[in-house]
């Protein structure tokens, strides 16, 4: 079950390079990467999560750096299943932060020795992860903001076909 990720693994797609790292050589990778003289990667442009829901490695992380000295972008990417944590990059890429809580919210992934790490896209009661696949569907729900409460409620949705006039013949048919 446990498949053993390489260290480092090169690939080349369509004139991108992609680096895919283990999760614990992370920190280690990025930080050569930009303080490297030949590589110089100082600027980090995004991090983005994606869900494989029926592999090994449930999930992909990937770090895009770009280096402004040398007009070059790298992809970084690590692949982790649902209850290994990721190691917080905020001390290299202080802009990495709000991308971290992003990926926490929507996908449930733990950051270690991140400083903030609460939702910032759902709401604090929410009990799941709305970009994980497994995420249920619930049908014609309304939310909306109760202000007695102070807290987002959910109610049925009435859709009322009053005002509407529907016409089922085709406008292109005689």
């Amino acid at each position: 079950m446990n498949k053993i990720v390489p260290l480092i693994t090169q690939q080349r797609i369509l004139d991108e390079n992609i680096l895919v790292t283990s999760f614990n050589k992370l920190f280690f990778t990025l930080n050569c990467l930009k303080l490297h003289f030949n590589y110089q990667y100082t600027l980090l442009s995004c991090i983005s999560g994606i869900d494989l829901l029926s592999t090994t490695y449930r999930f992909i992380i990937a770090y895009d750096l770009l280096s402004l000295v040398y007009n070059s972008r790298i992809r970084i990417k690590i692949l982790i299943n649902e209850i290994t944590p990721v190691i917080s990059v905020w001390k290299l890429y202080t802009n990495s932060n709000w991308w971290e809580r992003e990926i926490w919210d929507m996908f449930g992934i733990f950051f270690n020795t991140h400083p903030d790490l609460r939702r910032i896209l759902t709401d604090y009661g929410f009990d799941s992860n709305p970009m994980k696949k497994d995420f249920p569907l619930y049908g014609f729900i309304e939310l909306r903001f109760d202000d007695n409460l102070k807290r987002v409620v959910g109610e049925p949705l009435e859709l009322t076909q009053e005002l509407r006039y529907f016409t089922f013949q085709s406008p292109w048919s005689n």
